[in-house]
């Protein structure tokens, strides 16, 4: 989805700022001398042939001091065993769209752009911006062909020519239930599964002093403001909130189904007996982490790597606190699950005039099978060492070289046992356990386009949507409202992004492209 900003002052600067780069003559265009034929310190590599230049997201990612984006051991590993001369640009974070089309007018494009947003790529490649990639994929790029699925190829391909080299999100979903083992020995309560002992917990954690401390104040369920780590809960009625789901052979809007109005209800009813936290609706993440960390809470939807966060720290905090991984709660309908992420994170570009296609491919097919280990974990020695057939990650030096990141998640691929030897690595935290738990039991998204036109254009109505939820769980807005909030969604633009759901999901060779 396109997010719509809300007007700033700060935002208004940006916007004349960019505005007046855009109005320049294409050849006053100044970038710095980001894509110049020279960097500082290869005066002596003259070959011009193996020079790439490519502008990406530093993903938040620092330097430790003394290296930058174009002087660092990693970029060097890469450049050494592909014999390429890689010159990086890193736009700031919050002007990033901005930046990438701002380099698109100007007539001086690098040979690759990274981003996040499919429907950049798209009109881009409607335009004939990009170059289509197909022949160079099959004369330089194998490992990519090898390493990525036909699903990620089908969704960067337009009118039958591939675009973009995609970067897979190789973590499929984000929440599963957690839950304090030792307060429900206390209480002498077993691990619930179906949504009714769900209920039971949570109204045993609320009120019936789990903690044992002789005070009520203690909170069965907690979760954040917008029904943030709701999914669950949504789950058990077999829906999740801004998805779309086939029903009988056409797309529907799952946040306007009954089961949503069930799963509302049953939350509803939480918030009435006070056994839900009422404090949820203004629950910023680190409000509703800090009551997980001080131990108010034992029963919560954690994401897969909580358990070395705020799961870490309560227990650091009370070493009586023991947490276990939960079942998700079963419905009245036996249904459970939780929403799945998207399958690609990120979209790598060649705009037309690139007259280094060829390399930007090997490029990153380097990063796809011979450079991928290094690159995901870190130099053997350095970041890690194996012991008796173990991987012990040395914390310190794991931290100091993330910024490896950067580069690695230009190509992220689906390497399972790499990514067990590194989330094991950091620590008996669960978290490769996790990340399977939650693969068993997603619920996907059935539109993967990119957002339509009347997505874009009324995507506040869906952001009110969930406003007017939170109040319906509260009981601010009578629940028996719910059929007519569905009305008149529909009138105020659903009608119209359904219509334009159902026309891709319809569309003859949807599959090659949206």
């Amino acid at each position: 989805m396109i997010n719509i900003c809300n007007t700033s002052l700060s935002q208004v600067l940006k916007c004349v700022c960019v505005t007046a780069l855009l109005l320049l003559p294409a050849g006053c265009i100044n970038t710095g001398g980001l894509f110049q034929s020279e960097k500082p310190g290869t005066e002596e590599r003259t070959d011009a042939g193996s020079r790439i230049s490519i502008v990406i997201n530093d993903l938040g990612m620092t330097f430790p001091a003394g290296l930058d984006e174009n002087n660092n051991p990693y970029l060097s590993y890469i450049e050494e065993h592909t014999k390429l001369d890689v010159q990086v640009t890193i736009p700031p974070k919050d002007v990033y769209e901005e930046k990438l089309n701002v380099i698109m007018a100007s007539g001086s494009t690098p040979d690759m752009i990274n981003y996040s947003e499919q429907v950049w790529m798209n009109n881009y490649a409607k335009q004939d911006k990009l170059m289509p990639l197909d022949d160079l994929i099959d004369r330089f790029g194998p490992d990519l062909k090898k390493n990525i699925p036909k699903e990620a190829w089908d969704r960067v391909t337009v009118d039958g020519k591939i675009y973009a080299i995609p970067s897979l999100n190789t973590v499929k979903g984000l929440e599963l239930m957690y839950v304090r083992k030792d307060w429900l020995d206390r209480l002498g309560l077993k691990p619930p599964v179906t949504l009714d002992e769900y209920y039971e917990v949570i109204r045993a954690f609320t009120q019936d002093d789990p903690d044992g401390n002789g005070v009520d104040d203690t909170i069965g369920l907690t979760f954040s403001d917008s029904l943030g780590r709701t999914a669950p809960f949504f789950g058990a009625f077999g829906v999740q909130l801004d998805q779309w789901m086939d029903r009988y052979g056409d797309l529907v809007y799952s946040s306007i189904l009954p089961e949503t109005k069930e799963a509302l209800a049953f939350l509803n009813k939480l918030y009435k007996e006070k056994l839900l936290d009422t404090e949820f609706p203004l629950n910023r993440y680190n409000s509703m982490i800090d009551k997980i960390i001080s131990g108010k809470v034992g029963l919560f939807s954690a994401t897969w790597y909580d358990t070395r966060g705020p799961i870490a720290a309560n227990k650091k905090r009370d070493p009586r606190a023991v947490w276990i991984p939960l079942e998700y709660p079963v419905g009245p309908y036996g249904d459970k699950g939780v929403y799945a992420t998207e399958l690609i994170r990120s979209y790598n570009v060649i705009p037309a005039q690139s007259k280094q296609a060829a390399g930007v491919i090997r490029f990153l097919n380097f990063m796809a099978e011979d450079g991928y280990r290094d690159l995901k974990l870190g130099f053997e020695n350095e970041v890690w060492r194996m012991e008796n057939g173990k991987m012990i990650t040395d914390f310190v030096e794991h931290d100091k070289h993330l910024y490896r990141g950067m580069y690695q998640s230009l190509i992220d691929l689906e390497k399972p046992d790499i990514s067990k030897q590194r989330l094991d690595s950091l620590g008996d935290f669960q978290l490769y356990e996790n990340l399977m738990r939650i693969e068993d039991n997603l619920i996907p998204n059935a539109f993967y386009g990119s957002p339509t036109p009347a997505m874009s254009k009324y995507v506040q109505k869906q952001k009110e949507l969930r406003e007017k939820f939170v109040l319906m769980i509260m009981g601010v807005k009578p629940l028996d409202q719910f059929d007519g909030v569905v009305e008149q969604w529909m009138k105020e633009g659903g009608d119209e992004m359904t219509q334009e759901v159902n026309e891709w999901y319809r569309a003859p060779g949807r599959a090659q492209g949206d």
